[in-house]
């Protein structure tokens, strides 16, 4: 385990779901590395401030499936910071008809996190993660810790252990 703090930290957006993550890397057995930096939720912004491609970022978006005579199924889609999700394309893989961006409330109450802070990894029984194979083309992933103003870096061979997510073309 690496910590490396770039900026004194800032208050937790959301420290239960941060201290998860950790906890999680801890007990998986992941190195990972910590970015503070000045609080920011925009996927390009935070890869300028952190200091790699776009395409290395986890982008996450929680979505929300509708399907017929069923009730909706809320996915998290995690996808590279340089590409677009197709939300019908998810729709038809998660068994529905239709797929849209979660309320913020949704998002936020799923997500355990504010927007623009939500992890690609899922603390709730009732959010799938869904992964573009795109994402596993990078070697390190980075994505905000459940806070606007701390990001980590993991390899990505890592994610795709911890959070084992359902890979499916999405973007």
């Amino acid at each position: 385990m690496t910590e490396t703090l770039l900026v004194p930290p800032q208050a937790a957006v959301a420290p239960s779901t941060y201290r998860r993550l950790i906890d999680l890397f801890e007990s998986g057995e992941v190195s990972y590395r910590l970015l503070d930096h000045p609080p920011e939720g925009q996927t390009v912004r935070a890869s300028e401030l952190r200091g790699h491609k776009l395409s290395a970022a986890a982008k996450c978006m929680v979505v929300t499936v509708t399907r017929a005579a069923t009730a909706p199924r809320h996915v998290l889609a995690v996808i590279p910071g340089d590409r677009r999700v197709k939300l019908k394309q998810l729709a038809r893989a998660c068994g529905g008809g239709k797929a849209q961006f979660a309320d913020r409330d949704v998002a936020e109450q799923l997500g355990a996190a504010v927007t623009g802070s939500i992890t690609p990894f899922s603390f709730h029984p009732e959010l799938s993660v869904v992964a573009d194979p795109a994402l596993f083309e990078e070697r390190d992933l980075y994505f905000n810790a459940a806070r606007l103003d701390r990001s980590v870096t993991i390899l990505a061979e890592d994610y795709r252990r911890l959070a084992n997510p359902q890979i499916i073309a999405i973007t």
